[in-house]
């Protein structure tokens, strides 16, 4: 009753409000650092679910939006605040979909989004810490949270029979947040942990870090990484040395990068991103043709999404204020309604309009769940002739 009720509001606000004719959305994303290969489609993600919303014409009333990108660079903090700081100031924004990483998020979230009120939506950022962060019903994200990542990998291993591994972190919120949670839940379930041990990025030479590495031992190496950063240059100093021929990888080591740099030198290495076998993931192969990128690449479907519950939420409110349209992400994103899958977005701002009900699923079969994040399922994968292949959905 209470959605049938707050759509029956929003359609009554259609009718006699009056909207801009165009508003801006912020696309901050980490478009140069550590994750910058995984921002290419990130962000011509976030960018099709917006142009889509824009070019049907049914927007509040035919309003237009205009993307507006700004780089986090996804490790420096004041950098992702001071752009953060000019999307509000400057450019106008009504929302902010970013970051990438989970430090910058945090940052932006902290000192620009809940001071501002700003909504601000990631794709990606992943830290446990985010949950419990105050927000002021601000923050959501598409992408589950790393508890639950390190719960996933956890399991996988021990399936796999691996029983004991060593694991290296990046030292951020990211790369602890993720290393801690799965050495919770591997050592609950019988693994063990051999050694748990930060590195920094940027070096040129990991010999040390993975001196101490091999001299712990396991039957694999957990690199917690990041694609484009000291993730790789973990691996190749393990290659090199001959300390581990397997790895195990979780979601900001995985992309086609990681296929260049070492093809069949990682076969037989596994790992998972956020994933799932719905319908509307192979949905997003066609739109991402038809608009120069890879619809299904790591968080690709993650930031189509986030984009496309950004402006259902703004339609169902009936408004572009973050003040209003905060409260609507689980009345789009959520059971009872009609399901809504990538290229539909059209059809979905009819239904709003006329005081309908949408159950999004989108790319990634999203369903939020409190505070303001998804539940979660993931993509397994192994290297295999060089290739990620997919293996199976958790």
């Amino acid at each position: 009753m209470k959605k049938i009720l707050l759509a029956s509001v929003a359609s009554t606000m259609f009718a006699g409000a009056a909207f801009a004719d165009d508003v801006k959305i912020a696309v901050v994303l980490g478009f140069s650092g550590p994750a910058e290969s995984l921002s290419v489609d990130m962000g011509a993600g976030v960018e099709a679910a917006l142009a889509e919303v824009s070019e049907s014409g049914l927007f509040l009333g035919g309003t237009t939006i205009t993307p507006v990108r700004g780089d986090s660079t996804c490790t420096d903090a004041a950098v992702a605040t001071s752009v953060a700081e000019r999307m509000i100031t400057s450019e106008g924004v009504v929302a902010i979909i970013g970051g990438l990483c989970s430090g910058a998020t945090g940052a932006m979230l902290q000192n620009v989004s809940v001071p501002n009120g700003m909504v601000q939506f990631s794709p990606s950022a992943t830290s446990p810490s985010l949950t419990t962060v105050e927000d002021n019903g601000l923050f959501f994200r598409t992408s589950p949270s790393d508890a639950r990542q390190g719960q996933v990998m956890a399991e996988s291993l021990l399936e796999k029979g691996i029983k004991s591994v060593a694991v290296t972190y990046t030292n951020n919120d990211y790369g602890k947040g993720l290393a801690d949670a799965f050495e919770s839940s591997y050592t609950e379930m019988g693994g063990e942990v051999t050694i748990n041990a930060a590195h920094e990025d940027g070096k040129a030479d990991y010999s040390a870090e993975v001196g101490a590495l091999a001299a712990a031992g396991g039957d694999l190496l957990v690199v917690v990484g990041y694609i484009d950063q000291g993730g790789p240059g973990i691996i190749r100093a393990a290659l090199d040395t001959g300390a581990f021929d397997r790895f195990h990888l979780p979601d900001a080591m995985i992309g086609d990068a990681l296929e260049a740099r070492f093809g069949a030198e990682l076969n037989g290495s596994t790992g998972q991103v956020p994933g799932s076998d719905s319908p509307g993931g192979q949905m997003l192969v066609a739109i991402g043709e038809a608009r120069g990128y890879n619809g299904t690449a790591p968080y690709a479907p993650e930031s189509y999404d986030s984009g496309a519950l950004v402006t259902l939420a703004m339609q169902a409110a009936g408004s572009t204020d973050p003040q209003v349209y905060k409260d609507f992400f689980y009345e789009v994103a959520n059971a009872p309604g009609e399901k809504i899958f990538p290229g539909e977005l059209g059809k979905a701002l009819q239904i709003l309009a006329d005081g309908g009900e949408i159950d999004y699923v989108g790319g990634s079969a999203v369903e939020l769940i409190e505070p303001g994040e998804a539940a979660g399922s993931y993509r397994e994968i192994v290297f295999e002739d060089g290739k990620i292949v997919t293996i199976g959905y958790r």
